[in-house]
């Protein structure tokens, strides 16, 4: 059965921004609530590989072993300076091409998904923190475990389209500034850059 403290927990996790929230929240203000979405839904499925990885036990195994641990914690990082320098490099060069939307959706989906698989942390976070709301009484730990991976997921959805929809709504006052868009496009390369940086010191 669904508790109280499973929905207010993970709740509390998904709100706190995190590298998906600011990618979600820059696609808001520069390219419009559509990519929002679309980056809300690539990072939302780049965690499914790492809950299917706490499922199954996997997570455990990388737990285990520093070498894996560290060539994914390195490639998320190095994956994250190339976003930053990206943006950097492209200040004031944003445009998002009607023409070829699907083509711009589909890459912010996937740099989404990106950013969150190449995280080994999240698979760590979830073997320890979907067994804390498994019933002793379950007839299958592994059912209740997809169940709950479900609803963290459709929770993290909810809360980064949201984010991506107020990042929207500030849009219109962004766009007519060039200087706004180089300075904003700067801070979020910056957070990316530290975010990376974050990653590749932290144990």
């Amino acid at each position: 059965m669904m508790s109280t403290e499973f929905l207010l927990t993970s709740l509390v996790v998904v709100l706190i921004p995190g590298t998906g929230v600011i990618y979600t929240i820059s696609n808001g203000v520069f390219l419009g609530w559509r990519a929002s979405i679309a980056a809300a839904v690539g990072c939302t499925a780049g965690i499914i590989p790492h809950l299917l990885a706490s499922i199954l036990g996997l997570s455990a195994i990388l737990h285990m072993s520093a070498l894996a641990f560290q060539s994914i914690k390195f490639a998320g990082a190095a994956y994250l300076m190339y976003l930053a320098w990206g943006m950097w490099r492209d200040t004031g060069a944003l445009q998002f091409d009607s023409s070829c939307a699907n083509m711009g959706y589909r890459k912010i989906i996937t740099r989404g998904f990106l950013i969150n698989i190449l995280n080994p942390k999240l698979s760590i976070f979830f073997l320890a923190f979907l067994p804390l709301f498994i019933s002793p009484d379950a007839a299958s730990a592994t059912m209740q475990m997809a169940v709950l991976s479900i609803i963290f997921m459709a929770m993290t959805l909810g809360v980064f389209i949201l984010y991506g929809l107020s990042a929207n709504g500030v849009r219109k006052h962004v766009v007519n500034s060039p200087k706004i868009i180089v300075r904003m496009q700067r801070a979020f390369a910056t957070i990316f850059a530290a975010l990376g940086a974050k990653l590749v010191l932290t144990d």
